[in-house]
């Protein structure tokens, strides 16, 4: 078992695309309307929208491979690419997605650790995430990670107001 972890390129972005609309679908689509699901994958995922979150200096997309397959990827932000403003001390780990097929094999703590890893090389005191009050699975994994509730967001799925909580951990 070999585990991988690589920056994404400009030429991955098509592969960013059918990643995020796979394993965004597979998590969410039995809890939400398909009409609210398809607006949100096409507007989140738009090769447009992917092109822009990719290019902007203060985000950083990884891709993590399982046996040289494809398993998933992170996305963060720091400065002003964060999707809330929490500070020049902060990182936001905005995606860890992992296709279903890899999940329960430690790739999310991986990604977590490498995010970690990122805030550190950048003096960063916290880092944090936004996860769905309704995605028990991952608030648990979360919080076993070290992250802590501190607050709440709005989250749009198309027209329906979602609301995720705001989890934290704190850098020694």
């Amino acid at each position: 078992m070999t585990v991988k972890i690589k920056k994404c390129r400009h030429e991955d972005l098509q592969t960013l695309q059918e990643i995020s609309i796979e394993t965004f679908n597979d998590t969410f689509k039995d809890q939400n309307s398909p009409e609210n699901m398809k607006a949100y994958l096409e507007r989140a995922f738009h090769p447009k929208q992917l092109e822009k979150e990719w290019a902007h200096p203060s985000s950083e997309f990884f891709f993590i491979c399982f046996d040289e397959e494809l398993a998933g990827y992170l996305k963060v932000n720091w400065d002003d690419a964060q999707t809330e403003k929490m500070g020049a001390e902060s990182l936001e780990i905005e995606r860890i997605y992992i296709r279903h097929k890899f999940q329960k094999k430690g790739l999310g703590k991986d990604l977590i650790n490498k995010a970690v890893e990122i805030a550190r090389n950048q003096n960063k005191k916290t880092v944090w995430l936004g996860v769905w009050e309704k995605n028990e699975n991952a608030i648990t994994f979360y919080e076993k990670m070290g992250f802590v509730r501190t607050g709440a967001h709005s989250f749009y799925m198309g027209d329906e107001e979602q609301i995720d909580f705001i989890l934290t951990k704190t850098l020694a």
